[in-house]
């Protein structure tokens, strides 16, 4: 929300400094994206009146201008301003004179005839070419007549100089879409009073019921609707005040009427809509749904299918408007137009918005609209803008208006309890004080025992419970005044298992030399395309979002990976030769758990590239983190079936038999489709079955008394052989006295038989109760290798 605060100023008293204005508006809850000052950088433009035109002797598109600039000789000017004529007040820089974009002019020649100076058009002052004024999008800025003398300074005769602040306004506060919900939260900030426009019209005549009737057929999609008429309308530029508040506030003037209707809706936050009355067939509107399949046009001059349920604003014969959305072509404001209706209406914020996005069309009034708005807004706001064609002079304002109002909303008052908000604050203010807080914020209290019974104006949607009342007295008070404590605790209770596991996993994953990183929890359906699922994977049970901001982040992801591999494609965009990241997050799958709701599974993500990024280093970072986990039982077998990994070099991970994940060289045309030229390593790990193997209680063991045997033995296997499975029957052969088996090379090459490969290992033997003797490690080791040449086909090297 765009807020001038010579506008602002209008309604409230604000500080001159806005550093001053900025921090405190934030420290009272209002979060401010940026300030910026306009006009800033323009330097020697003044105002000049052309005294006269001349064609360029060179140049059929140039015109050689004299110029009154307030001095002694007039200043010789060369354009090609198309608008441009005698007797114009026009800015003029003049020579050295900066422009805000930091251009200089200077004087110079132009097809041989000398210019001194410069026309200027509202891009070239700084202004956004969407807020340009229709009448001056493609041409100079003229200015009123009598606006300014010559020789002026532009930015202080217009008075230029402002600063506009960007509020950030959040969905539960519709209230700050308005120049008078920003006034009203600052004067509440600033103890400063709020002042009102004026909205009576002093030269009213005629009735308007004599020339519209208004009936609401869908009283549940359309609240209200305040219908009111101005006759001998003169369609015409809205004077330059009005002009600029709306520029500054980031729309774009139009006309008078067009003008006014968007001047009131930035004002009190309610959209307004005029109608040619001509246009309306049987002097009728008509609230109601649109016919299933009917075809409106915008006044964008778009034809749009509409549908059974959207609210559509209809005469007596067709369609005028598309309720709180946009208007129709066939009832706008044309420059012949002589009688208006202005509607001012509240409608159902859910109907808006279904509607809205349906078409996918998005405007000011539908974003305030579906955010909801109070219905007492809608009188005040028809007034207001009769009040402002009246000061304007645009039109005669017809007495009454024509108001639907079927069930007007009732204030219902919360029960507030001043010590409960104390307590949750940790201050100590009394009843009368708190009764000030809300007085500023325009709401009412009345004492009922020990509590207040507080109503809040209509305009506060928010206000429902007693603890958004705690928030308001905090923001208030001053959120840098409440005092600081540490929270309480029982002792009762530690930290939770999975959350101490899950720091712990963090931890040493960062330890190993990875980076942490969050992805957003909606994406595309597309990515487990992007990854070759197959179609009949578990993770194509996606849940899919009513509402979602976009195809983009229309699902809840189910796997991590294509995330992961999305910002290690950014960090390979951005030329970091190496990257090693991990994200520990939850996955959503649509298939019902215990309870009938989808299941949400917690999941482990791990990815690298760059020189020191294999297989086998990522496999010692996975074996680390069960180590540290305590998780035992974890193997590795050979995995040649997923296809988002390349086939031989992907492993299955199985945790007591059961598959816990994966982890291999991601395939190269999955790599492509991420801008990963180079070899990626990935794992994808199920952390919830980590979670419930992992025992990282630390348990003392007392040092071996006895010494270890060690044997070290080199095998001759197949060389499609898995090392893993050599080392299960070892294990499983070495009875009680084998303490541990560790693989410390396997190879290939001259020294062995074709089709063969040679794995060594190192074998720990030792008794708890005594020392070993040779006789009895023989007959283990030599149990061992018969297993081994039986089950596995292996044999000693003996070179």
């Amino acid at each position: 929300m765009l807020v001038p605060i010579e506008w602002l100023s209008a309604y409230t008293d604000a500080p001159a400094d806005i550093d001053t204005f900025c921090e405190r508006m934030i420290m009272s809850g209002s979060n401010i994206e940026t300030a910026e000052e306009t006009a800033a950088g323009i330097e020697k433009v003044v105002v000049g009146r052309i005294l006269s035109i001349e064609k360029h002797p060179d140049a059929d598109k140039l015109v050689v201008c004299q110029v009154d600039i307030g001095q002694a000789e007039p200043l010789q000017v060369v354009t090609g301003a198309t608008n441009v004529f005698e007797g114009a007040l026009l800015p003029v820089i003049l020579d050295g004179g900066r422009l805000p974009d930091g251009t200089v002019i200077r004087r110079g020649k132009l097809r041989g005839v000398e210019s001194c100076g410069m026309f200027c058009s509202f891009k070239e002052l700084g202004y956004d070419d969407k807020v340009v004024p229709v009448v001056f999008r493609d041409g100079v800025w003229i200015l009123e007549e009598g606006s300014a003398a010559p020789g002026a300074e532009l930015t202080e005769a217009m008075q230029m100089k402002d600063h506009v602040v960007d509020f950030e306004i959040t969905p539960n506060r519709p209230d700050c879409l308005s120049m008078l919900g920003m006034a009203r939260e600052s004067a509440a900030t600033f103890g400063a009073a709020l002042r009102y426009p004026e909205t009576r019209c002093g030269k009213e005549s005629g009735n308007a019921a004599e020339h519209i009737k208004v009936e609401i057929r869908r009283p549940d999609l359309c609240r209200r609707y305040v219908a009111r008429v101005v006759t001998d309308v003169k369609i015409a530029q809205s004077p330059w005040w009005m002009q600029r508040r709306l520029m500054h506030a980031g729309m774009r003037p139009i006309n008078n009427i067009v003008d006014i209707t968007n001047y009131v809706m930035l004002e009190y936050g309610q959209p307004i809509h005029a109608f040619d009355i001509r246009t309306l067939k049987g002097a009728q509107i008509i609230v109601d749904t649109a016919a299933e399949g009917e075809r409106f046009v915008t006044l964008d001059g778009t034809e749009r299918t509409l549908d059974a349920e959207m609210l559509l604003i209809k005469d007596a014969e067709r369609g005028v408007a598309l309720a709180g959305v946009m208007g129709g072509l066939n009832s706008e404001i044309e420059d012949d137009t002589r009688t208006i209706l202005v509607e001012a209406a509240n409608f159902n914020e859910d109907s808006i918005r279904r509607t809205s996005k349906r078409l996918g069309l998005r405007t000011e009034a539908s974003a305030r609209f579906e955010k909801g708005i109070d219905p007492a807004l809608a009188a005040a706001a028809a007034d207001r803008v009769c009040r402002l064609i009246e000061e304007l002079g645009a039109g005669t304002v017809q007495a009454g208006s024509v108001d639907c109002y079927p069930a007007p909303k009732q204030a219902k008052p919360v029960r507030v309890r001043p010590a409960r908000i104390n307590a949750m604050l940790g201050i100590e203010l009394s009843a009368e004080e708190m009764e000030a807080i809300f007085e500023r914020l325009e709401m009412r209290s009345e004492k009922d025992g020990d509590a207040l019974l507080v109503t809040p104006p209509g305009i506060r949607l928010d206000l429902e419970s007693e603890v958004d009342f705690v928030e308001e007295v905090a923001r208030l008070y001053g959120y840098d005044r409440l005092p600081v404590t540490l929270p309480k605790s029982s002792g009762r209770s530690g930290e939770p298992r999975a959350r101490r596991l899950r720091d712990l996993a963090r931890d040493t994953l960062v330890a190993l030399g990875l980076d942490e990183i969050q992805t957003y929890s909606f994406v595309s359906p597309k990515q487990l395309d992007q990854i070759a699922l197959p179609e009949d994977a578990a993770e194509r049970s996606l849940i899919r979002l009513i509402n979602p901001l976009g195809e983009e982040n229309s699902v809840m992801r189910t796997a991590l990976l294509p995330n992961l591999l999305e910002v290690l494609g950014r960090n390979n965009a951005r030329s970091n030769a190496k990257a090693a990241v991990f994200e520990l997050g939850n996955t959503f799958f649509n298939v019902p758990g215990p309870d009938g709701l989808p299941q949400e599974r917690e999941a482990l993500a791990l990815g690298a590239y760059g020189p020191e990024a294999d297989f086998y280093a990522l496999k010692g970072v996975v074996e680390a983190l069960c180590e540290k986990l305590g998780v035992s039982g974890l193997r590795f077998v050979s995995e040649t079936q997923n296809a988002t990994y390349h086939p031989g070099r992907c492993a299955r991970l199985l945790l007591d038999g059961e598959t816990a994940g994966y982890l291999g060289e991601l395939h190269p045309n999955v790599a492509e489709r991420y801008g990963l030229e180079q070899r990626v390593i990935c794992a994808e790990i199920s952390f919830a079955k980590l979670q419930a193997a992992a025992h990282p209680e630390i348990v003392y063991q007392p040092l071996p008394k006895y010494p270890a045997v060690a044997r070290d033995i080199a095998l001759l296997i197949d060389r499609d052989t898995c090392v893993g499975d050599v080392e299960d029957v070892i294990r499983a052969n070495g009875g009680e006295i084998l303490e541990s088996v560790l693989l410390f090379d396997v190879y290939t090459g001259v020294q062995v038989p074709p089709g063969k490969k040679s794995a060594a290992f190192s074998l720990v033997y030792r008794a708890e109760d005594h020392t070993l003797t040779d006789e009895e490690v023989q007959i283990v080791h030599s149990r061992i290798l018969q297993a081994l040449s039986a089950q596995c086909g292996a044999s000693l090297r003996e070179i």
